[in-house]
């Protein structure tokens, strides 16, 4: 059965990294009940949940995407690109190295995993204010070996790539074209987020089942329309940190 990896909610959370959102409280205890539905929620759609060593001491430790990328083959750690998120990465590295060979991205490179997108052998990662170029240099150097091909993308309107598209299926992205061109897609049919839901795109899927958030009802109903099964989870205190369904687990499958 595959695995996603998570980690709990820093009681710190409040003092997380914001590039694109203005600073709100955030409710630690309703942040903790809702990462619990979340884990709950990829439980029921078919992963088995491992939760990694806490770090309560770093505010964003709960976005676990940012510090690691999967592959079949192997599995990158990366170097964030705000330098308080770094020391993340060695327990991720730790609870991957069971399951994967690891690769690392070495200074001065940085790269957040919330900028990688994989569609099969096509790898599209997001320049952004967390990833630099030489992240994508180093990246392509390491997965060429096994096949894979790396394109590095401008990303200015949001924090990472994955805010801005998300994998539906075989040849149908979502995407929000105010922040990223389907240009960049070729060969996937790229349907355009509902205007009222910005952040819609940043779901997640296994089989036939969609998780997606309370507050992206267009999307829901949308992927319903579509055929898949919706899981609903409401994510509004973690989202003040700006993040998103996938930033809080690492896919092993």
């Amino acid at each position: 059965m595959p695995i996603a990896l998570t980690r709990a909610v820093s009681p710190e959370i409040a003092h997380c990294e914001l590039t694109h959102l203005q600073r709100e409280p955030i409710d630690y205890e309703r942040a903790v009940q809702q990462h619990t539905t979340y884990e709950n929620a990829l439980e029921k759609i078919g992963y088995t949940v491992k939760q990694i060593s806490d770090t309560p001491e770093l505010p964003d430790g709960v976005f676990v995407e940012d510090t690691a990328v999967v592959f079949p083959e192997l599995a990158i750690i990366t170097r964030p690109g705000a330098r308080s998120r770094r020391p993340e990465t060695e327990t991720m590295a730790m609870a991957l190295r069971q399951y994967r060979e690891l690769h690392f991205i070495e200074a001065p490179a940085t790269l957040d995993g919330g900028d990688v997108l994989i569609l099969g052998k096509e790898v599209t990662i997001g320049l952004s204010q967390r990833t630099n170029k030489e992240a994508i240099r180093q990246f392509s150097e390491i997965v060429k070996p096994f096949g894979y091909r790396v394109t590095g993308v401008p990303v200015t309107k949001c924090l990472h790539l994955k805010t801005a598209v998300g994998f539906v299926d075989e040849g149908l992205l979502l995407i929000n074209p105010d922040w990223i061109s389907p240009d960049i897609f070729p060969g996937y049919r790229c349907e355009a987020i509902h205007p009222e839901e910005p952040f819609g795109t940043n779901l997640m899927r296994r089989n036939n089942w969609a998780l997606c958030s309370t507050v992206h009802p267009h999307t829901t109903e949308w992927l319903a329309k579509k055929g898949y099964d919706v899981i609903t989870i409401d994510q509004s205190e973690l989202a003040k940190a700006e993040a998103g369904l996938t930033c809080c687990s690492v896919l092993v499958g």
